[in-house]
């Protein structure tokens, strides 16, 4: 059996979401948030979603469209850890933690899109 690279994106991106899962299970049994877990639940599951999809897109824009839509949920993420943050329900530490990977994940988005629509 042929063994595939690795595609560092999807392996963020689904590291991301695990991440993003533990955050929404915190936030629900420990801090008893209800409302911006859900949201951060969507946006940070729906990341790696788009990423997974955009490997059988049927067409170069169709495949930078799928990217498109999981660049906005990463910066929808930022936004409700932002809040998340404000709100006193994750520590600075928790938000930068998770703003870096999610920053890095901005980033290879950015630089793939780029790539894209310039070859």
């Amino acid at each position: 059996m042929l063994k595939r690279k690795e595609n560092i994106i999807e392996k963020k991106a689904d590291d991301f979401s695990d991440r993003i899962v533990k955050l929404y299970q915190y936030l629900l049994k420990e801090r008893g948030e209800t409302i911006m877990s859900k949201q951060i639940m969507r946006s940070g599951t729906s990341v790696g979603a788009n990423i997974a999809e955009s490997k059988y897109a049927q067409s170069r824009p169709d495949f930078i469209s799928k990217l498109n839509i999981a660049l906005k949920e990463a910066n929808e993420t930022d936004y409700w850890l932002k809040k998340l943050m404000s709100g006193e329900y994750i520590t600075e530490n928790q938000y930068q933690s998770m703003h870096q990977d999610n920053e890095e994940i901005i980033k290879i988005l950015v630089s793939i899109i780029k790539t894209c629509k310039n070859e």
